[in-house]
């Protein structure tokens, strides 16, 4: 028997129990030894939770008992479950964690902390999509040429309802979060930095990139309009938050943001609060995973199968797949050094010359005008939509600067990454 302790019984943590419950007969089958919850840590002890386990909030009371042999992290944040994590480690027990946000930040540490005491995190990104275990063994024979994942289930919803059904943007993040798909305070979510903690723990695992969140480029969906939806659906293009992590060289690109994606595309087919992941492997060619991000259930699912995973063998590997660097010189690509192409919506007056001076400005730049639409908006603007072939981020980021600042461009460009 192996004795486990949870820390944090809020939904997943119920869920962990309910499973374990339910489903015993075969979890014991596939682990070879039956699991045994053993008590779990709160913070409100008068709350009523469904769960027949042993409940205290002194995480110690889960720390020095010596009986349990593996500790579910659950709780969330970054310092405090980091603090609790390596203790667990260091007095030899295994630790299963869904906590994105503690491995963006300390995942080297807690792999060096972890030595052969099994570490495992396969809840962490995606929800049920097992992505961790397809990078970290079902891949390890390739180099991998790219990442691109739809890994934040509340962005997906609401850009599928904004591009399907013709929705505003700030009518759809209230139905979101009456459906309980975004928080009160979205930030975290429509922000993209849910997204750049997940793919910041795929990048490990892929490429050996030891980054922060902010090292790396985040932006959100929250200035997505009604034009660059009509844009979207002219071109045949779906809207997506991507993050997306590309081998070019020696260097790897980690970003996060809207991207404009052609709808042929499988990734582009990923609709509702569904996540999906296309790993790009030199030898394998493309991969997706697909299936649901988040939920109490969906993330036990993953939470228990770590723990069959520690039942079966024991001693861990190394909890990001490797002990020395994957591949000699692989470096973080800096934010400007990004290239794509890019998507412009650009609100001028409504007056000749206007677009010479813009492709000047553009070309100046060896930027190319690949697509270019003009929106009437009333008797004296106009709004220009316009996309590029490849470009460098530097390059566009300049050109927009130098357009904003010619007379008859009113307010600031609004601009999209197109992933070809």
């Amino acid at each position: 028997m192996l004795n486990i302790g949870i820390i944090g019984v809020g939904t997943v943590g119920q869920s962990v129990c309910q499973i374990l419950e339910d489903n015993k007969d075969i979890i014991t089958a596939r682990a070879g030894v039956e699991l045994n919850v053993v008590s779990g840590v709160v913070n409100n002890l008068s709350k009523e939770r469904d769960v027949s386990i042993k409940l205290t909030n002194n995480v110690d009371d889960i720390l020095n008992d010596d009986s349990i042999d593996i500790v579910v992290e659950l709780m969330g944040g970054v310092e405090q479950p980091y603090d609790i994590v390596k203790k667990a480690l260091e007095k030899g027990k295994a630790v299963v964690t869904a906590n994105k946000a503690l491995l963006a930040y300390h995942r080297y540490e807690l792999q060096e902390i972890a030595g052969d005491t099994a570490f495992e995190y396969e809840a962490a990104v995606a929800g049920g999509i097992p992505i961790i275990n397809a990078l970290r063994d079902g891949l390890t024979a390739n180099h991998i040429e790219s990442i691109r994942g739809i890994i934040n289930g509340t962005c997906n919803y609401m850009l599928d309802k904004m591009i399907n059904e013709n929705v505003e943007y700030d009518v759809i993040l209230k139905e979101a979060q009456e459906l309980g798909y975004a928080e009160a305070d979205p930030t975290f979510d429509v922000g993209g930095f849910d997204a750049a903690h997940k793919l910041l723990i795929l990048a490990s695992i892929a490429y050996g990139i030891d980054a922060k969140p902010e090292d790396i480029l985040i932006e959100g969906i929250e200035n997505i309009a009604s034009e660059d939806i009509a844009y979207a659906k002219e071109f045949n293009y779906s809207l997506k938050l991507l993050g997306i992590a590309k081998k070019k060289g020696n260097k790897v690109e980690l970003r996060v943001h809207s991207v404009l994606i052609p709808n042929t595309q499988m990734i582009a087919k990923i609709d509702g609060v569904m996540n999906g992941v296309s790993v790009v492997g030199d030898k394998v060619g493309e991969t997706l995973y697909y299936g649901a991000g988040a939920g109490g259930d969906v993330t036990a699912s993953a939470v228990i199968a770590n723990i069959v995973d520690i039942a079966r063998r024991g001693k861990g590997s190394p909890m990001l797949g490797y002990t020395r660097a994957l591949e000699d010189g692989l470096t973080l690509a800096s934010k400007d050094d990004i290239e794509t192409k890019y998507y412009l919506r650009i609100k001028v007056q409504d007056k000749s010359g206007v677009l010479s001076q813009v492709a000047k400005i553009l070309g100046d730049k060896n930027i190319s005008i690949e697509t270019m639409l003009q929106k009437p908006l009333n008797d004296t603007h106009a709004n220009l939509l316009l996309s590029t072939h490849t470009c460098n981020e530097k390059d566009i980021k300049e050109a927009m600067n130098a357009i904003e600042s010619l007379d008859f461009v009113d307010g600031n460009i609004a601009m999209i990454r197109i992933e070809d």
